[in-house]
């Protein structure tokens, strides 16, 4: 477990989701091969609303992107996928509940790569209790 004398920057949260990324079920991995992971401090209240969320402060994380059971050879090429984890929010769960920071953003990051591409609630908490 990493301790901070300090608050995580997003430095520290970009290392730590990209080492995150490596300890993710393979079964995911393999889903989203070549999409960004992008560290933001807040989603704009805008994003937050066009999801359903009250507050930007509710969202840790999103996917964007095609999945790929609709990507094709044919399609014209895109921006990569991108799975935005949003540093202040995280920060303020791991405050609230205690849950060790390096496991509370691989479970964001399993979270929105497993709803994104349909996976429901018991496999998505399957996949982060690591069964």
């Amino acid at each position: 477990m990493t301790r901070f004398s300090h608050p995580p920057t997003l430095d520290d949260i970009v290392e730590m989701a990209e080492q995150a990324f490596s300890a993710i079920p393979k079964e995911l991995r393999d889903l989203v091969r070549g999409a960004a992971i992008v560290v933001e401090e807040v989603a704009d209240e805008e994003t937050a609303q066009e999801l359903g969320f009250e507050s930007p402060w509710a969202l840790t994380g999103l996917y964007r992107g095609t999945p790929m059971t609709q990507k094709s050879v044919f399609d014209a090429p895109t921006e990569p996928d991108t799975i935005t984890l949003y540093r202040e929010p995280i920060l303020l769960e791991w405050v609230e509940t205690g849950e060790d920071l390096f496991r509370l953003v691989r479970n964001v990051l399993i979270h929105e790569i497993a709803h994104h591409f349909g996976f429901s609630d018991d496999d998505i908490d399957r996949l982060e209790s690591g069964d």
